[in-house]
């Protein structure tokens, strides 16, 4: 018989997974990493509790969301959430006809301005 226990949900998108929940969730993936090679994860080895929704992604810091990662393939999913919030961004400004300022030089946005002449000379 076992007792059900409340999700641990953090108070801010920072805060730190306690040791409680850690064990919790290496339990209920039976401690194997969650990143897509499945590899039991030894004693000894270091590990992360990732979220598999990114808090930059919306997600929430809450105990439903973590999944145990080894720490070697943890930035592999950092810089994939990164790429991800990126293209979700770029496809609400385009939906929202924002554009990018161009950077070309002498255009409006430059810090540069050519004269009639054709010297340039900062504005």
């Amino acid at each position: 018989m076992t007792r059900n226990l409340p999700e641990w949900i953090g108070r801010t998108p920072d805060s730190a997974v306690p040791p409680r929940v850690r064990v919790r969730v290496f339990e209920r993936y039976r401690g194997r990493c969650q990143c897509g090679c499945n590899r039991l994860i030894r004693a000894g080895e270091r590990w992360d509790c990732e979220d598999t929704i990114a808090i930059i992604n919306g997600g929430e810091r809450r105990e439903g969301n973590l999944k145990p990662w080894l720490t070697k393939h943890h930035p592999k999913k950092t810089a994939q959430d990164v790429a991800e919030k990126a293209r979700v961004y770029r496809k609400k400004a385009k939906h929202l006809g924002i554009k990018k300022p161009s950077q070309f030089a002498c255009s409006r946005n430059s810090r540069f301005k050519k004269k009639i002449d054709g010297t340039v000379v900062l504005r």
